[in-house]
């Protein structure tokens, strides 16, 4: 009964792990109506979106084969659905839109990135925390509600380029006792220090000067440290374009390249496991792992399991990719997949 349960249960991880990796499978395309012709029209636009989070590239090269696979995209189509949104305008008004939601098949994708050539942006990628600190010439703010709607469109580039972000959330005792100067000149190890996120915080100072806006950048993502600035008459362009840099440095950084990108087999032992749900957990891990194909159990002995694991990039991956989770700890008696379950 006992080897039933887990069985049943893998199965449903299985599930809910193709499930997660969804989000960056889907691309959402802004449509003025439900007619197939606004969707034939809206699906390769989506695919475009999808290449863009997988690959972490804005621009993506054009080819014949390019070309061909926009041309097909509806045979690499999982589902679709419709979204209502609401955005603030510039003025503070809510403006409706419509927008169509289109899922693609994984393997058929992950296929047609390796066909392009194209490199692929490792799926466990770090949560960027967003400090905005706004100078109007008198008083400096932390993302002032006025400037609602170029947060949303921050947030909105930030989810058609596959990076996730987030914002601090502080009441207005929180905020009091931050260090505005400091915030200002783009101490990030400030903000690290009283919480945001050691795995990625961005500061942006901007200032208006004139008639354009002047946007300095201060990232740090993990021992990764990046720094420039950027020009714009209107501010939400100007933070659009910064958004896009930041996806592209963080994107180069994290990137496999087309030529390491084929079928790999690796053989991984995990030991220490105490419970059911211990293998449970290891086994999400494993297979949610995003150069990690499929996962296959080649043998089991009391408080350990011999895992087969399907690659679609070199396995020297894979202990980089383990390392980065407290879950698993490379075995030091053995230079082999030789793991232990960190309880």
């Amino acid at each position: 009964m006992k080897k039933l349960r887990l069985t049943i249960t893998l199965l449903l991880l299985i599930a809910n792990g193709a499930a997660a990796q969804e989000g960056l499978y889907a691309g959402e395309v802004l449509i003025s109506g439900q007619s197939e012709h606004e969707r034939n029209a809206a699906i390769p636009v989506a695919l475009i979106q999808v290449l863009q989070k997988l690959t972490g590239q804005r621009e993506l090269p054009v080819s014949p084969e390019f070309d061909q696979a926009l041309g097909n995209a509806d045979q690499m189509l999982r589902s679709f659905r419709y979204r209502n949104v609401n955005r603030t305008g510039s003025d503070g008004v809510a403006v409706e839109g419509l927008r169509l939601v289109a899922r693609f098949i994984q393997s058929e994708v992950d296929t047609l990135v390796q066909q392009l050539g194209l490199p692929r942006w490792q799926q466990q990628r770090p949560g960027v925390q967003v400090w905005v600190v706004i100078d109007d010439g008198s008083t400096r703010k932390l993302n002032p509600v006025e400037f609602a709607y170029a947060w949303e469109a921050i947030q909105d580039i930030a989810n058609s380029r596959g990076l996730p972000v987030s914002w601090p959330k502080l009441d207005e005792e929180k905020e009091q006792l931050m260090d505005l100067s400091l915030i200002w000149g783009g101490f990030t190890d400030y903000l690290i220090g009283r919480g945001a996120p050691a795995d990625g915080v961005v500061i942006v100072a901007a200032r208006r000067e004139g008639a354009q806006w002047l946007l300095r950048w201060n990232m740090t993502a993990g021992e990764q440290r990046w720094h420039w600035r950027n020009i714009d008459r209107e501010l939400k362009f100007a933070l659009l374009e910064g958004i896009h840099q930041m996806t592209n440095q963080l994107a180069s950084a994290n990137a496999i390249a087309a030529s390491e990108q084929r079928q790999w087999t690796a053989m991984v032992s995990v030991s220490a496991l105490s419970s059911v749900r211990d293998y449970v957990r290891c086994f999400e891990f494993l297979q949610n792992l995003s150069l990690v194909t499929s996962v296959g159990i080649l043998g089991a002995e009391p408080g350990r399991v011999h895992f087969n694991l399907q690659l679609n990039a070199s396995p020297e991956y894979l202990n980089a990719a383990v390392s980065r989770s407290l879950l698993l700890i490379a075995s030091a008696s053995s230079t082999d997949f030789e793991y232990e379950f960190s309880h």
